[in-house]
């Protein structure tokens, strides 16, 4: 499986591409199939063996992964963030981190100031009377999980700005950002150094909640990731016979395609999705899972290729909702699904964008669940031109223009000022 054959020194078709979402989903769909798939051949290979090389690959991982558990190992790596701040990171967890694609870091925050925070948003929304304003999900993903709420759309306190521009964040960023490759082709993608600043919404499930959790997804776009320009450039080594030289590491094109519009949409290049932790969870208690191969994207992005597969069928992705992953399609990665270790408030939990996650459901919750979505999304063109909008959403208290406009924060008066901003809060919000 490792040996690549010859391929086709002439020049390969060109890929259809709709830089806004098809008017005719069902039709695109079939065009772009049949120009991948004609695409593929024209390199020497077919659809099958490209299939089998990624197959093979991901296979042998999935075994490394049962067989981590069998040992009872922790299959997410762990790291303190004493060792990120001295750079003494043993080189294991890195090689792992790596591997895995998903990482919790110890120690990230105080546990006492992460309590803090958490106390400060409730005393935030309350005193702002947000549960007598409350409108229910103003989305159709999160409103699956049953909470009343869970998903707070909040996105302004000062808890979570205060996090979200703290030297603490941006140095555990940086180094989420340091394992990819951010110059290649001799591109400079993105600044490893500069966040900006993604703003997010906040978790928080009580005590003896029933919560629905939510399916296997991921999040880096949907039927954008085969049909625009950018991304058939991104994932060119599936599509181009040269499958052994795909990295999920290469940002390359990524920083500034578009993404089809929708009500879970992310317009912003994440290295890392993630949230830092405001209480403690234990690692049963409707927490968050993955499937720990970064090179699982391959295995999705050609498995719609597959002739079992209907024409107008992209194993279930379609625009306005999350990228389905199921034991449909994809009953070898659902194998490798893996749950975070006990956590502590503080702690905070990163796993990389292309990567298939989910939450467990949870029935008599043990604890708090409270979290503060904040990823690393490294200043980069496509960051830059979101960037735009968040500072407006920012100045009125607005939902961010990824979100539902909800917009409760636009009359709280104890929202978090430009005044309040650092040079990191500035830079990140590109106002320096």
């Amino acid at each position: 499986m490792n040996a690549q054959p010859a391929l086709a020194t002439a020049p390969l078709p060109p890929l259809p591409h709709w830089q806004s979402t098809p008017a005719d989903l069902p039709g695109a769909i079939r065009q772009i199939k049949a120009a991948l798939r004609a695409r593929i051949a024209a390199s020497g290979r077919t659809v099958e063996e490209v299939f089998a090389v990624v197959e093979w690959r991901i296979r042998a991982q999935v075994d490394e992964i049962a067989a981590a558990r069998g040992r009872g190992e922790t299959i997410w790596p762990v790291v303190d963030y004493a060792d990120i701040e001295a750079g003494t990171v043993p080189a294991e967890a890195l090689d792992k981190l790596r591997q895995r694609g998903c990482i919790v870091v110890r120690g990230h925050f105080d546990r006492q100031q992460a309590l803090g925070w958490d106390r400060d948003i409730v005393d935030y929304v309350e005193s702002n009377r947000f549960f007598d304003n409350y409108r229910g999900p103003g989305d159709d993903f999160f409103g699956r999980v049953g909470s009343k709420p869970e998903i707070y759309p909040i996105y302004w306190s000062p808890a979570q700005m205060q996090a979200r521009q703290s030297d603490r964040m941006a140095r555990v960023q940086a180094f989420l950002n340091s394992q990819w490759k951010h110059e290649s082709h001799g591109v400079r993608w993105f600044d490893p150094n500069r966040d900006s600043l993604y703003p997010d919404r906040i978790r928080r499930r009580p005590a003896g909640a029933d919560s629905n959790g939510l399916g296997t997804h991921l999040d880096p776009g949907t039927l954008d990731l085969w049909m625009t320009d950018a991304y058939q450039k991104a994932f060119r080594h599936l599509f181009d016979g040269t499958v052994e030289q795909y990295d999920p590491w290469d940002p390359a094109h990524r920083t500034a395609g578009p993404q089809y519009p929708g009500t879970t949409m992310c317009s912003a290049f994440r290295t890392f999705q993630g949230w830092t932790a405001l209480s403690d969870m234990d690692h049963d208690q409707g927490v968050l899972h993955t499937v720990p191969i970064p090179e699982a994207m391959a295995y999705l992005m050609l498995r719609p290729l597959l002739p079992d597969v209907p024409e107008d069928d992209m194993c279930g992705v379609t625009v306005n909702q999350v990228f389905p992953a199921n034991e449909t399609w994809h009953p070898l990665l659902m194998q490798a699904l893996a749950g975070i270790p006990d956590v502590k408030a503080g702690d905070s939990v990163w796993w990389h964008c292309d990567m298939i996650h989910s939450v467990a459901p949870v029935r008599n919750q043990q604890g708090w669940g409270n979290v503060m979505y904040i990823p690393a999304a490294p200043w980069c063109p496509r960051n830059e031109q979101y960037a735009a909008t968040v500072r407006d959403a920012f100045r009125t208290g607005s939902s961010p223009g990824d979100f539902p406009e909800e917009h409760y924060e636009r009359s709280w008066p104890d929202r978090f000022q430009p005044d309040d901003l650092n040079t990191t809060g500035r830079r990140g919000l590109g106002l320096d």
